[in-house]
């Protein structure tokens, strides 16, 4: 049996329950991030309201009412050139982010496409929340930063793919 060596176990080291804990201490924040955001897109790719440049519940009507208050206006602007195409972009968007951390594939890449989209709805939808806090864009684009930095490294596709290639190279 390998010995414990700084921080890491041998492979055929028991490990305590609270190890076990802290290794899968991120899945329950990739399980809720990744329904949500795939509820979240499919909710909008279902709501011909949404999908609108006009209209009550339109993303043209809701870009319009938040132009004005937006921290960068700019990306409102930028919005209002094809309402519709933004709505899509967004809603596509956040089904794939969502996607992509469910399966944890390419999970990083998913968690930085989560941290732009709450990044863009907070400084544009939510900025003119007082206080702050009450804006619930913020804390999921800080719910993403674990994800980012950490990936899914435990069941998870890249997991998989990760091993897969580790053994054909002889490691």
């Amino acid at each position: 049996m390998q010995g414990y060596r700084g921080g890491s176990y041998g492979l055929d080291e028991p490990r305590s329950l609270r190890d076990q804990a802290g290794q899968y201490a991120l899945l329950p924040l990739r399980i809720f991030l990744g329904v949500t955001f795939v509820y979240a897109g499919l909710d909008k790719l279902t709501d011909s309201a949404f999908l609108s440049a006009s209209g009550a519940g339109s993303i043209g009507e809701m870009m319009h009412a938040v132009r004005d208050s937006a921290a960068i206006p700019g990306l409102v602007d930028l919005a209002l050139k094809s309402p519709e195409g933004f709505g899509y972009a967004i809603a596509i968007g956040e089904l794939l982010v969502g996607l992509g951390t469910l399966a944890g594939l390419r999970a990083r890449v998913a968690a930085l496409g989560g941290v732009l989209i709450s990044l863009s709805l907070w400084l544009t939808v939510s900025w003119q929340s007082t206080p702050y806090y009450y804006g619930n864009d913020l804390p999921y684009l800080f719910c993403w930063v674990p994800l980012l930095l950490a990936g899914a490294p435990y069941w998870s596709l890249d997991a998989l793919f990760g091993r897969r290639r580790r053994g054909a190279w002889g490691r």
